[in-house]
Order: C-alpha cells, then structure tokens, then sequence
C-alpha cells in the first residue's frame, strides 16, 4: 500500500473516504484507467468499520452470508490493488477549489503523526466519506482507565480472551459486542440505563438468550483497581449499587459524527450531515460526486451494498466527464481480465 511522499499531486481522481465504498471506487476507477488518490483520516484502510467492528460480522453484504468486517476491508484493498491507488492516511481534506484550467485543487492537513500534507491537483472528486469524522461519545465513570482497562470499539475479540467483560450501552453495537464476546470471555455483562434497547428486536432477541448478564435501568458510576482494571460498581435506576468483576469495560455509546471541513466547500448540504446528489451520484459543485452514507437523494438507503452500486456509479459518469468520447457503462468486468493482484 503506497503513500504519498511528496508535496504535490496530480491525479485523476481523488475519492475523500477510505471505507468499503471509497475502496471499491478505488477498484472502479482503476478499472476505468483512471489514476487515483484515497485520502482518509484515519491511519488505516476501512473507515468506520476498521476502527468500530473489525470483528464483528456483516450478513447484508451481496455474495457473502456474512464477512468479518475485518476481512470485507481486506479483500476490498487487495480488489483495488493492481490498479495502485495512492493512500493517503492519517489525513483529511481542508480544502477544495476549482482553477481556471478546470483542475480541482484540494489541500490536506495531518491529522496522525509522521503524515506530511500534501497538495493534490485532480479532475474529478468522489467523496466517500461515510458519516465524516466520528468521535465516541464520552464514558464519564471511566475517563481516567482509557487505555487501561476502558475502550471504546473492540480491535480484537482476541484481546479479552478469558476476561470479564461489562458492555455499556443500548444499540447495535453494544449488543453485538456482547453477543461476539460471549464466546470468547469469562463472563460478559451488558449494562443499560434504559429498559428498552435501541438494537434491532433481532439482536434482543439473541441477547436474552445468551449466556451474557443483561442489567438494564442502571449505569457504570465507578471503576476499581491498581495498575490494572479489577471491578466495576453498578447503580440501578432506584439507587441500589452492585460491583462485578472487570478487566475490560467497552463504552460502546454511539458517537457523534461531523462533516467537517466539507460543509464549507459550497456544496448542497442537506439536515446538516449529508451531501446532495442526484441520478449520476454527482453533486452541485462541477466535477465532484458522492457515494455511500455521506450522500443524500429521495429514498436513499444506507448500506454498505448500496453505497457499492453508488460508488461505481459515481466514478462511470467522473470517467465520461474526464473522457467525452467513453461511455458511462464500460461493460463487464467478466469480459476482461484484471491485473494481478
């Protein structure tokens, strides 16, 4: 996976977003023989689903009965390989400009350490940007133990192998960490404020017939222990408090999410987090186009599968906007025979 050494940057085709709908579009655009810069903030490919659920399993992807986000991430930069995407990691973004030669200029800033920033002159953007930049919505308890017992996402079910784990939080997350770490923990115990939980009825379901301890109407309020993290205290709802063992607590509380330096670059923007498009997937600054769950349009759906759809979309018609004389569907890729990996 190369990265970017240099200053300036001229490519044909920036995609702003390196998850699974940014690296398929990188796969499309090569494909298409368009030269290609990903830029993304994080140190590492796959967007949200490396840094939130690397481990936990994807059903609705097409193909594939269920994927470890993981290994979709995976297969996606080796699909994009031998097209030689340029990655730029640990970076976003700041700002987007049309020269009078019709060239893009987008400048960006290191958001990681050792990243320098670079310059980029392209003809056409796709922005693939998910839900922008996410921080996890804070873990009061527990601030203190970040890094010491306390974590917001799960890198690897490997890491608590034979721990007692607590989960804190009501949605899709907390749930589906639970149920992936009860096979893997000592003990898991999922704790909620509310007595309804936000998860699909699906992953309720699962949890109440778990082996995980479910603790609802209550909260995390203290954490115990040395150097390392030993027991967590529980108070419920009418004031009653319990302790239980933990070495590992995961705040999985949702996160809160921000486009950025995008929302200034004069595009449509619509309920204050997603970009405007339309049919071709492009938006109403010239040359620029969307995919995935940053965009919006009437009866959009946010899923990974689509996003693909879009994305492939969005780099055919940036192809035809860079080559007149192509057309917007290039025909099958079972027609032709790709590079090597």
């Amino acid at each position: 996976m190369s990265r970017a050494s240099g200053a300036i940057l001229e490519r044909d085709l920036l995609i702003i977003g390196a998850g699974p709908v940014g690296l398929y579009a990188g796969y499309y655009a090569g494909f298409r023989g368009l030269s290609t810069a990903i830029i993304d903030s994080l140190p590492e490919a796959g967007g949200q689903v490396s840094a939130m659920y690397p481990e936990k399993p994807i059903y609705d992807v097409a193909g594939f009965p269920a994927v470890l986000g993981r290994e979709l991430v995976e297969n996606l930069v080796l699909q994009a390989a031998p097209f030689h995407p340029l990655y730029l990691l640990g970076q976003r973004a700041v700002s987007l400009r049309h020269l009078e030669d019709g060239t893009i200029e987008v400048e960006t800033e290191a958001v990681q350490p050792n990243q320098p920033p670079a310059l980029l002159h392209v003809r056409a953007v796709v922005i693939s940007a998910g839900i922008g930049g996410f921080t996890p919505r804070p873990f009061p308890a527990g601030s203190e133990w970040l890094g010491r017992g306390v974590s917001f996402f799960v890198p690897s079910l490997a890491l608590h192998a034979g721990q007692d784990v607590v989960v804190v939080g009501g949605g899709d997350s907390a749930c589906d960490w639970a149920l992936s770490l009860e096979p893997v923990a000592r003990s898991v115990a999922l704790v909620h404020r509310r007595a309804g939980f936000r998860a699909h009825e699906h992953s309720v379901a699962r949890l109440n017939t778990s082996s995980v301890e479910v603790v609802t109407e209550a909260e995390v309020t203290k954490l115990i222990g040395g150097e390392v993290l030993e027991t967590v205290e529980i108070t419920r709802n009418d004031g009653t408090t319990v302790s239980r063992p933990a070495q590992a607590v995961i705040a999985a509380l949702g996160f809160i999410a921000n486009l950025g330096p995008v929302r200034d670059w004069g595009l449509e923007i619509v309920g204050g987090r997603y970009v405007s498009v339309g049919s071709t997937m492009a938006t109403n600054l010239p040359g620029v186009f969307g995919a995935g769950d940053v965009v919006d349009y009437p009866g959009k759906v946010r899923l990974i599968s689509v996003g693909f759809g879009e994305a492939a979309t969005a780099v055919n018609n940036a192809a035809v906007l860079l080559h007149p004389n192509e057309q917007i569907f290039p025909g099958h890729s079972s027609d032709t025979t790709p590079p090597t990996p």
